[in-house]
């Protein structure tokens, strides 16, 4: 099973930079803390970081993220963007599985993995709502960050070609 550090690895640069900026625009204390972790991590001040171009500042951040280190830190912004960015998929997902949550798509405890047909509905009624690469990030991330995750969901990250990153 994969980590949150290699979801970012081989996440596409455009949600990469999706995730990023959302963070910059809607997150401010929590970026300024992930580029103030990276580049101590690098031994450079942070507002070398922070003058880069946006989009080689986002680029040096996904680099540092996937880095093995990292994988609480990557874990930690998968969970703020999704919450904050794209809870209407954690929602449409988790109601076509029929698991209750809250507004924001999160849940206390999850149930036992769905069959794989049902979990087939549910990832086809994400994709016809959503950005296909946000969906196919999303999960991946589900079944990363999760312990144990779902065997079912495992082996459709595997087969589905939609769901590769």
């Amino acid at each position: 099973m994969q980590n949150a550090n290699d979801i970012f690895s081989r996440m596409p640069p455009a949600v990469a930079s999706q995730l990023f900026s959302h963070l910059h625009e809607n997150e401010k204390p929590l970026y300024k803390a992930t580029i103030e972790t990276l580049a101590k991590q690098r031994n450079l001040r942070p507002v070398f970081i922070e003058r880069k171009p946006r989009e080689e500042r986002f680029a040096w951040m996904r680099e540092a993220v996937a880095k093995k280190q990292n994988d609480s830190v990557a874990a930690h912004l998968l969970q703020i963007w999704f919450i904050g960015a794209h809870s209407k998929l954690l929602c449409d997902f988790l109601d076509a599985l029929g698991i209750k949550h809250d507004e924001n798509g999160t849940v206390d405890e999850l149930p036992e993995p769905p069959p794989k047909e049902e979990l087939m509905k549910a990832i086809d009624v994400c994709f016809a709502k959503h950005d296909a690469k946000v969906v196919a990030v999303y999960l991946n991330a589900f079944q990363a960050l999760d312990e144990e995750g779902w065997p079912t969901l495992g082996a459709l990250l595997v087969e589905d070609p939609r769901l590769r990153l």
